[in-house]
């Protein structure tokens, strides 16, 4: 049984993890589930949006050493991936390329090589699996209105 850490973006996508994702993955077999926002948004005065690859890159595999037993994983929203400068992740750019059923899975395939490369040859890949949500995450809590509203009432 392997723990999973999700990293996520934001509150939203954490909420989601430990409220709603958390009980089904346990049920399928993995020891504990939660998430983590990246670069430790909480902190910064400006929140929202995705931190510089290079600052994720370096939370996920400090959690990766620190839990040997961790498989880790991302969730985070495609448009928001920064694809210029220092900031950018790999595959992001070469992603806005190609068709949209496969520009996620282009920057999936980029994260773990990098992070691999990163790590070196010890590294385990199938410890970290990236998971790039193609459109915003937010928008997906619309699509069912009983529940979006069900929890609007709950959190009252």
């Amino acid at each position: 049984m392997a723990r999973l850490l999700v990293h996520v973006e934001g509150q939203t996508e954490e909420d989601f993890v430990n409220e709603v994702l958390r009980d089904h993955l346990v049920s399928i077999g993995y020891q504990s589930v939660s998430a983590r926002i990246v670069g430790n948004a909480r902190l910064r005065q400006r929140r929202g949006g995705i931190r510089p690859w290079t600052s994720v890159r370096k939370d996920i595999i400090n959690h990766l050493r620190q839990d040997s037993g961790c498989i880790a994983t991302t969730m985070v929203d495609f448009y928001g991936l920064p694809q210029q400068g220092d900031g950018a992740w790999p595959g992001r750019a070469q992603a806005s390329a190609l068709a949209t059923k496969l520009k996620s899975s282009c920057v999936e395939v980029a994260l773990a090589e990098d992070l691999s490369k990163e790590v070196g040859s010890s590294f385990n890949p199938s410890r970290f699996i990236p998971f790039v949500v193609m459109h915003e995450f937010e928008g997906l809590l619309f699509s069912d209105c009983t529940a979006f509203s069900q929890a609007l009432v709950e959190q009252t």
